[in-house]
């Protein structure tokens, strides 16, 4: 089993508290770079663009969709070359990216992925094609 960790602290440290205290960490799951956005909640942000969506507008000074979408393609191929089952820890924006990224779908398709804190997803390959066999528990 290989297991992955954003180099942000939350990640590592939730990784250590599930049993797993040395985990490969990669950039590639660094959280959604905010730009001129960061520290602000998506309250604030609508008070200044009513119709603002992470997935589709990304963030001034930030990361664009694309950009997130292509580290969570890139994080996918990381991952795919792993010999057997693979756990990330990570932070809720970038795991979305990859679950739609695995899916095939377009990046604004993360928004309709509700993910909670502290939850177990899992993608998973079977006889077709990718496909999620848990999200959200």
């Amino acid at each position: 089993m290989t297991v992955y960790s954003s180099p942000m602290q939350r990640a590592r440290r939730t990784a250590e508290i599930a049993g797993y205290p040395d985990p490969q960490v990669t950039p590639l799951l660094q959280e959604y770079d905010y730009g001129d956005y960061e520290g602000k909640t998506s309250a604030e942000i609508r008070q200044v663009d009513p119709d603002w969506q992470l997935y589709r507008d990304g963030c001034p000074g930030g990361e664009t969709p694309a950009q997130v979408y292509r580290r969570a393609r890139d994080f996918i191929d990381l991952a795919v070359t792993a010999s057997g089952p693979v756990i990330a820890f990570a932070h809720g924006h970038i795991l979305r990216a990859i679950a739609v990224a695995w899916l095939s779908f377009d990046i604004t398709s993360a928004i309709r992925f509700q993910l909670d804190v502290a939850t177990l997803s899992i993608l998973a390959v079977d006889q077709h094609d990718r496909g999620l066999k848990l999200w959200n528990a």
